[in-house]
């Protein structure tokens, strides 16, 4: 490939970063080239380098960096270029569309403001002019009545939309590079399958060169043309997507693959506990938040029937805004229940007082979706373990309760050592072992676990669902599991409910409707999960296409 025909091209590229703990090599001779129009994920797991390779594109990496090689983004090197024309390079020949568009995204300006502003900064855009143009751009991502929701607030869109919008910011300069960071980690599969059919057309219709930065192998195998595989800072193998997927040659590519989950249709038979005993039972089950401003309450659960047995397992899947999270909360007592009824270990929840309640609170444990942000940064890990522990009296204090801790953290195989590491200090697999050690600290009954694995690699998660399914069978907990990525939900449910808008849409074993969908909201639902297999992918995104089609 030779310079004039690459979009970027990458050559021997170092990257160390200046530590308390001495020099970190991040990049050691990375050489990538991509092509225009083609799309090249890099994928590994977390700590290989990867989006530290792809930031260098932009140079948007931090102080304490030092890089050595070349970055060509055209013809011009990224890594000498000068402050002024390194602002002009960003967002005209190269952009980059960011993992989480709630950060990426200002929340005190309007959409419209934001993606106008980027095209002033650029081009000689009168204010009318960067309107029309934001319109526009609203307009060919996808967002419904671009017209109004220009003047709208980040905080007012879905995460599906907000990620479309970043995306409109990214290709308003008609960018000849898009560099996507995990673009759809944290959504949906029905959300996720629109996100990267958008950027295939911007492949396909505007000749976009993509640097795909992905843990999801399903996703590599739906949307790239080239795979690079990265590994403690390292090109481990390049291969075309289908001949990555049907001959991997290194070692470390082959145990990605294993570790991808996938739907098997697992038959996983109900233990004998649960029939006998229910630890939580809803019928005829409402949700109702208040309305303000004078509008009408907002009804997010609707005449819900669910029963979880003794030990267990529960998986609810749906997309965002099908209310599987406010049942998970409802459950909870974080959440008021306005109609219907709602047993959980044997308390009525409809009009429950906490006084009530409290005493069942040790009974019922919590895996939150992001542990970074459920752990108390000032407490060492052991802390944060013992903290439900020293509430519910059966520990006066950190101290006395680190025997128990340190059991926790080898169930849930860290070791008490580290015990005395803060949250920031472990990687996101292990802060999600140490939160699974803490929501078992009281030998919980009932186990909530909202996303446990979504943002993690799948090497990771390969381990923390091996690690959860452990445990159920050790401490024969009950659980309701919440997500939107069913072959998750194959690997650890014995039962499935599938919540659409509110509503029960379908449910039963997980073999069943995984296998046998009767709804056509699980089969849209199924046919939306993106599998690690270029050939089936693409037949798959043709039945999707079909079952769209059918709906319309």
């Amino acid at each position: 490939m030779g310079a004039s025909e690459t979009a970027v091209d990458i050559r021997e590229l170092r990257i160390s970063f200046d530590t308390d703990g001495g020099t970190v090599q991040a990049v050691r001779g990375v050489d990538l080239q991509v092509a225009p129009g083609e799309v090249l994920a890099v994928v590994g797991e977390s700590g290989s380098g990867k989006t530290v390779t792809a930031r260098s594109i932009l140079r948007l990496l931090p102080e304490t960096a030092s890089v050595s090689g070349a970055v060509l983004v055209g013809a011009e090197d990224v890594v000498t270029l000068d402050a002024g024309r390194l602002r002009q390079l960003r967002g005209t020949k190269a952009a980059m569309i960011f993992q989480e568009p709630s950060t990426a995204l200002n929340p005190v300006y309007t959409v419209g403001w934001q993606i106008a502003e980027g095209l002033r900064a650029h081009g000689s855009y009168s204010k009318k002019q960067a309107r029309a143009h934001a319109i526009d751009m609203l307009r060919k991502v996808g967002i419904p009545e671009p017209e109004r929701r220009i003047d709208d607030y980040p905080h007012q869109f879905s995460g599906g939309q907000k990620q479309r919008i970043v995306i409109a910011m990214a290709l308003a300069l008609d960018a000849s590079v898009l560099i996507a960071d995990e673009p759809t980690t944290a959504l949906d599969v029905t959300v996720q399958a629109e996100i990267l059919e958008l950027l295939r057309r911007c492949r396909d219709e505007f000749g976009t060169a993509i640097v795909l930065i992905t843990h999801n192998m399903g996703v590599v195998a739906d949307l790239a043309d080239r795979v690079a595989v990265m590994y403690r800072g390292e090109i481990v193998e390049t291969a075309p997507v289908r001949e990555l997927f049907a001959a991997p040659r290194h070692e470390y590519t082959k145990r990605l693959l294993a570790a991808v989950p996938r739907v098997e249709l697992t038959e996983r038979a109900v233990p004998a506990s649960a029939a006998a005993e229910a630890v939580v039972e809803a019928q005829g089950l409402e949700i109702e938040y208040p309305g303000r401003f004078g509008r009408k309450p907002f009804r997010a659960v609707h005449d819900v029937d669910l029963r979880i047995g003794a030990g267990e397992v529960v998986g609810l899947v749906g997309e965002s805004g099908s209310g599987k999270t406010t049942i998970g909360r409802a459950i909870a007592g974080l959440a008021p229940v306005t109609g219907g009824s709602l047993r959980v270990l044997g308390t009525e929840m409809r009009g429950v007082k906490e006084r009530q309640f409290r005493p069942r609170r040790r009974e019922l444990g919590f895996v939150f979706q992001d542990p970074a942000t459920s752990f108390n940064p000032l407490l060492t890990i052991a802390e944060c373990v013992a903290e439900p522990l020293i509430v519910h009296g059966a520990a006066s204090s950190a101290a006395e309760a680190r025997g128990r801790v340190d059991e926790l953290l080898d169930a849930v195989q860290l070791g008490g050592a580290y015990g005395d590491r803060y949250p920031h200090e472990l990687s996101g697999g292990q802060r999600q072992r140490a939160s699974l050690a803490r929501a078992l600290a009281l030998d919980p009954k009932l186990l909530i676990a909202d996303e446990p694995t979504s943002a993690l690699d799948v090497s990771v998660q390969a381990r923390v669902l091996e690690l959860f399914e452990e445990l159920q069978e050790r401490f024969g907990f009950a659980s309701l599991f919440i997500t939107h990525d069913l072959a998750v939900v194959d690997r650890v449910a014995h039962r499935v409910v599938v919540l659409h808008r509110g509503e029960i849409a379908e449910e039963g074993s997980t073999a069943q409707v995984l296998g046998t969908p009767h709804d056509p909201y699980t089969r849209r639902l199924l046919a939306s999960l993106p599998v690690p297999d270029p050939v089936e992918q693409a037949r798959r995104r043709a039945e999707l296409a079909a079952l769209h089609g059918d709906a319309g």
